[in-house]
Protein backbone atom coordinates (compact mmCIF):
# COMPACT_ATOMS: atom_id res chain seq x y z
CA UNK A 1 0.00 0.00 0.00
CA UNK A 2 2.91 2.34 0.78
CA UNK A 3 4.30 1.84 -2.72
CA UNK A 4 0.90 2.59 -4.20
CA UNK A 5 1.08 5.90 -2.35
CA UNK A 6 4.57 6.47 -3.79
CA UNK A 7 3.34 5.79 -7.32
CA UNK A 8 0.29 7.98 -6.85
CA UNK A 9 2.35 10.85 -5.46
CA UNK A 10 4.81 10.56 -8.35
CA UNK A 11 1.92 10.62 -10.77
CA UNK A 12 1.15 14.22 -9.91
CA UNK A 13 4.21 15.52 -11.76
CA UNK A 14 3.98 13.34 -14.82
CA UNK A 15 0.34 14.00 -15.55
CA UNK A 16 0.10 17.77 -15.70
CA UNK A 17 -1.55 18.26 -19.04
CA UNK A 18 -1.88 16.25 -22.19
CA UNK A 19 -4.76 14.10 -23.32
CA UNK A 20 -5.66 11.11 -21.22
CA UNK A 21 -5.58 7.66 -22.76
CA UNK A 22 -8.76 5.66 -22.48
CA UNK A 23 -7.96 2.46 -20.60
CA UNK A 24 -11.58 1.39 -20.47
CA UNK A 25 -13.42 -0.03 -17.50
CA UNK A 26 -10.53 -2.30 -16.53
CA UNK A 27 -9.16 0.45 -14.26
CA UNK A 28 -10.24 1.38 -10.74
CA UNK A 29 -9.46 4.85 -9.44
CA UNK A 30 -7.34 5.10 -6.28
CA UNK A 31 -6.40 8.06 -4.13
CA UNK A 32 -3.98 8.80 -1.34
CA UNK A 33 -5.83 9.79 1.86
CA UNK A 34 -5.05 13.36 2.91
CA UNK A 35 -3.47 14.12 -0.46
CA UNK A 36 -4.52 15.69 -3.73
CA UNK A 37 -2.79 12.90 -5.68
CA UNK A 38 -4.67 10.10 -7.34
CA UNK A 39 -3.97 7.30 -9.77
CA UNK A 40 -5.43 4.17 -11.25
CA UNK A 41 -5.09 0.46 -10.75
CA UNK A 42 -5.64 -2.12 -13.47
CA UNK A 43 -8.29 -4.72 -12.71
CA UNK A 44 -5.85 -7.30 -14.10
CA UNK A 45 -2.27 -6.13 -13.43
CA UNK A 46 0.26 -6.33 -16.22
CA UNK A 47 3.18 -8.69 -15.81
CA UNK A 48 6.68 -7.34 -15.29
CA UNK A 49 8.03 -6.71 -18.82
CA UNK A 50 10.93 -8.67 -20.27
CA UNK A 51 13.71 -6.69 -21.96
CA UNK A 52 17.48 -6.30 -21.73
CA UNK A 53 19.32 -3.01 -22.21
CA UNK A 54 22.72 -1.61 -21.17
CA UNK A 55 23.00 0.03 -17.74
CA UNK A 56 25.00 3.10 -16.76
CA UNK A 57 27.97 0.85 -15.95
CA UNK A 58 28.00 -0.53 -19.50
CA UNK A 59 26.64 -3.92 -18.42
CA UNK A 60 23.62 -5.81 -19.79
CA UNK A 61 20.61 -5.36 -17.51
CA UNK A 62 17.86 -7.96 -17.79
CA UNK A 63 14.90 -6.03 -16.38
CA UNK A 64 12.89 -9.10 -15.39
CA UNK A 65 15.76 -10.93 -13.71
CA UNK A 66 17.39 -7.91 -12.07
CA UNK A 67 14.17 -6.58 -10.53
CA UNK A 68 12.56 -9.92 -9.63
CA UNK A 69 11.23 -9.96 -6.09
CA UNK A 70 11.66 -6.19 -5.70
CA UNK A 71 9.08 -3.42 -5.93
CA UNK A 72 10.12 -1.52 -9.07
CA UNK A 73 9.24 1.87 -10.52
CA UNK A 74 9.84 2.12 -14.29
CA UNK A 75 9.93 5.39 -16.22
CA UNK A 76 10.78 6.16 -19.86
CA UNK A 77 12.25 9.62 -20.53
CA UNK A 78 15.40 11.51 -21.52
CA UNK A 79 18.05 13.53 -19.72
CA UNK A 80 17.75 16.71 -21.82
CA UNK A 81 14.04 16.99 -21.06
CA UNK A 82 13.29 20.48 -19.73
CA UNK A 83 10.31 19.62 -17.54
CA UNK A 84 8.53 16.28 -17.11
CA UNK A 85 11.52 13.92 -16.80
CA UNK A 86 13.53 15.78 -14.15
CA UNK A 87 10.45 16.68 -12.13
CA UNK A 88 9.19 13.09 -12.26
CA UNK A 89 12.56 11.74 -11.13
CA UNK A 90 12.72 14.36 -8.36
CA UNK A 91 9.20 13.40 -7.24
CA UNK A 92 10.16 9.72 -7.16
CA UNK A 93 13.20 10.62 -5.07
CA UNK A 94 11.15 12.74 -2.68
CA UNK A 95 8.45 10.08 -2.35
CA UNK A 96 11.08 7.43 -1.51
CA UNK A 97 12.59 9.74 1.11
CA UNK A 98 9.15 10.00 2.74
CA UNK A 99 8.46 6.26 3.07
CA UNK A 100 10.01 4.05 5.75
CA UNK A 101 13.69 3.37 5.02
CA UNK A 102 13.12 -0.38 4.66
CA UNK A 103 10.56 0.28 1.89
CA UNK A 104 12.97 2.63 0.10
CA UNK A 105 15.81 0.11 0.40
CA UNK A 106 13.72 -2.64 -1.24
CA UNK A 107 12.45 -0.43 -4.07
CA UNK A 108 14.25 -0.22 -7.43
CA UNK A 109 13.89 2.74 -9.76
CA UNK A 110 14.66 2.14 -13.43
CA UNK A 111 14.92 4.97 -15.97
CA UNK A 112 15.00 4.00 -19.66
CA UNK A 113 16.15 6.69 -22.05
CA UNK A 114 13.93 7.50 -25.00
CA UNK A 115 16.80 9.49 -26.59
CA UNK A 116 19.57 6.90 -27.00
CA UNK A 117 21.38 9.06 -29.57
CA UNK A 118 22.38 11.48 -26.79
CA UNK A 119 21.77 9.49 -23.61
CA UNK A 120 24.67 7.06 -23.61
CA UNK A 121 25.09 4.76 -20.62
CA UNK A 122 27.93 7.02 -19.46
CA UNK A 123 25.62 10.08 -19.53
CA UNK A 124 22.86 8.42 -17.53
CA UNK A 125 24.84 7.80 -14.33
CA UNK A 126 25.73 11.44 -13.53
CA UNK A 127 22.21 12.64 -14.38
CA UNK A 128 20.51 10.02 -12.21
CA UNK A 129 22.88 10.72 -9.33
CA UNK A 130 21.23 14.14 -9.05
CA UNK A 131 18.11 12.35 -7.83
CA UNK A 132 19.26 9.31 -5.84
CA UNK A 133 21.92 10.85 -3.55
CA UNK A 134 19.84 10.64 -0.37
CA UNK A 135 18.44 7.17 -1.06
CA UNK A 136 19.70 3.70 -0.08
CA UNK A 137 19.67 2.49 -3.72
CA UNK A 138 20.97 4.24 -6.77
CA UNK A 139 18.61 4.71 -9.68
CA UNK A 140 19.33 2.46 -12.64
CA UNK A 141 19.68 4.04 -16.08
CA UNK A 142 19.23 1.96 -19.21
CA UNK A 143 20.07 2.66 -22.85
CA UNK A 144 20.26 0.80 -26.13
CA UNK A 145 19.57 1.36 -29.78
CA UNK A 146 16.31 3.04 -30.72
CA UNK A 147 14.99 -0.34 -31.87
CA UNK A 148 15.88 -1.89 -28.49
CA UNK A 149 14.23 0.98 -26.59
CA UNK A 150 11.12 0.60 -28.77
CA UNK A 151 10.97 -3.11 -27.89
CA UNK A 152 11.27 -2.25 -24.18
CA UNK A 153 8.40 0.24 -24.47
CA UNK A 154 6.28 -2.37 -26.24
CA UNK A 155 7.07 -4.91 -23.53
CA UNK A 156 6.00 -2.36 -20.88
CA UNK A 157 2.87 -1.45 -22.90
CA UNK A 158 3.66 2.24 -23.20
CA UNK A 159 3.24 4.20 -26.44
CA UNK A 160 6.33 4.40 -28.63
CA UNK A 161 8.29 7.64 -28.64
CA UNK A 162 8.03 10.22 -31.38
CA UNK A 163 10.07 13.28 -32.40
CA UNK A 164 13.47 11.63 -31.87
CA UNK A 165 12.57 10.52 -28.36
CA UNK A 166 11.37 13.88 -27.06
CA UNK A 167 7.67 13.01 -27.20
CA UNK A 168 7.11 10.07 -24.91
CA UNK A 169 4.68 8.50 -22.46
CA UNK A 170 4.85 10.10 -19.03
CA UNK A 171 3.67 7.11 -16.99
CA UNK A 172 5.45 5.78 -13.97
CA UNK A 173 4.81 2.05 -13.82
CA UNK A 174 4.91 0.24 -10.47
CA UNK A 175 5.56 -3.50 -10.32
CA UNK A 176 5.13 -5.33 -7.04
CA UNK A 177 7.72 -7.79 -5.74
CA UNK A 178 5.75 -10.70 -7.20
CA UNK A 179 5.79 -9.25 -10.73
CA UNK A 180 2.42 -7.66 -11.40
CA UNK A 181 1.29 -4.49 -9.78
CA UNK A 182 -0.78 -1.34 -10.15
CA UNK A 183 0.13 0.94 -12.99
CA UNK A 184 -0.05 4.69 -12.83
CA UNK A 185 -2.21 5.80 -15.77
CA UNK A 186 -0.67 7.10 -18.96
CA UNK A 187 -1.98 10.61 -19.41
CA UNK A 188 -0.71 10.87 -22.94
CA UNK A 189 2.48 12.24 -24.33
CA UNK A 190 4.41 15.30 -23.30
CA UNK A 191 6.59 17.14 -25.76
CA UNK A 192 9.97 18.16 -24.42
CA UNK A 193 12.27 20.72 -25.94
CA UNK A 194 15.65 19.68 -27.18
CA UNK A 195 18.56 21.79 -26.09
Amino acid sequence: MTLTAVAASVLGAGCSGGPAHDHGSRIAQISVPGSSYAGSRLAEPWRRPAFTLIDQDGQPFDFTAETAGKPTLLFFGYTHCPDVCPTTMADISRALQDVPRDVASRTRVVFVTTDPARDTPEALGPWLSLFDRQLPNRFIGLAGTQAEVDLAQQAARVPLVKSNGTEHANSVLLYGPDGPGPRAPDSGRRRGHRS
